[in-house]
């Protein structure tokens, strides 16, 4: 867990110009859009929210008396501007989330425009920070939990955050949501309890960090470039899932995955190109697929989650909108090296 509310600093900005205001409220963005991301779920509305924080702070520093640290004063603004924007924006799902899993020998449904999918938050938006916070941070954005704090109520879902992501006292979470220490804890059991019932545990979570593990995820990329779906079978759990926004449908279970993957992704060897990514706190295969001009054009970003015994869920976001940000490039040629000037 990060730190809790930091003691307060009794300071008073009036008079701090532009310069001086950045200097001190700039070390904080990163971690407030990780936090906004856990809020909303979308990386785009974090973005948002957090400009938006930064101007609310910045038109408000001149009468920050330093009754509470910086850096919580930031959060409230951001957490307040969080809970307004919930207020106007459909929740934001996966397509595990919407119904049963699908056929794989059925055509694929295509969400409508009325369907708000959750997104990747790319690795370079995290905050860089010490080592302790890096993997405490990587496991709060974890893809399955973003997803399933989408579906708790607005407040719920702050007080969740606030308390176990960033170890804030109840009493500090009461003050900012303007309630009651008792009406935090009831609404913190009730949180608990539901991410209790959507089944995540901490062996979801855990960071690839032997060679067994890594060399799992490698052996993933190197079979879905080469479309070996002997390979395949080899790196995925039997009871592993693939999602694909913006299609509704989804698979359950490896039989059906690899016959989807068999019947409708994998063509001739050589028209899929790899490159490894990471978001989420997670390792992520960036695919290709080839064009008319023997280039290689952005098709999805996996995300993947390993565990001890193979990859159990994929997460293949059809949107190649999702490179740039994540510093993927927008074209590669046959050896999978980005092409400038394209």
């Amino acid at each position: 867990m990060t730190q809790a509310a930091q003691a307060p600093v009794r300071e008073t900005y009036a008079g701090t110009d532009d310069e001086e205001f950045s200097r001190l409220t700039e070390p904080f963005r990163r971690e407030l859009l990780a936090h906004c991301y856990r809020m909303l779920g979308s990386t785009h509305d974090a973005q948002d929210v957090v400009q938006d924080t930064y101007l609310r702070a910045w038109r408000g520093f001149s009468g920050f008396e330093g009754r509470s640290s910086l850096r919580v004063w930031l959060y409230r603004i951001a957490t307040s501007a969080c809970l307004t924007t919930l207020k106007h924006r459909n929740r934001r799902v996966l397509p595990s989330g919407l119904g049963p899993s699908g056929d794989p020998d059925q055509p694929l449904t295509v969400a409508g425009p009325d369907v708000a999918w959750v997104h990747p938050l790319p690795e370079a938006e995290l905050p860089v920070t010490d080592p302790a916070a890096i993997v405490t941070t990587r496991s709060s954005v974890r893809l399955a939990l973003v997803a399933a704090l989408q579906y708790l109520p607005a407040r719920q879902r702050a007080v969740l955050i606030l308390r176990d992501v960033l170890a804030w006292h109840a009493s500090e979470v009461a003050e900012l949501l303007d309630t009651t220490t008792d009406a935090v804890n009831s609404a913190l059991a009730r949180a608990r309890a539901h991410l209790a019932r959507t089944g995540l545990t901490e062996d979801m979570f855990t960071e690839p960090a032997d060679p067994a593990d890594r060399m799992l995820l490698d052996r993933y990329a190197r079979a879905f470039q080469n479309a070996d779906t002997a390979a395949l079978l080899q790196v995925l759990r039997e009871d592993v899932t693939m999602e694909m926004p913006p299609h509704l449908t989804w698979f359950a279970g490896r039989d059906a995955v690899i016959r989807f993957l068999t019947t409708t992704v994998f063509g001739r060897v050589g028209t899929i190109r790899t490159i490894p990514a990471r978001a989420n706190g997670q390792p992520a295969l960036a695919t290709y697929t080839q064009g008319t001009e023997g280039l290689y054009h952005p098709h999805s970003l996996h995300v993947l989650t390993p565990t001890r015994t193979g990859v159990s869920r994929i997460v293949s976001f059809h949107d190649p909108s999702l490179f740039a940000p994540g510093g993927l490039p927008t074209r590669i040629d046959e050896t999978s090296r980005p092409v400038a000037g394209r």
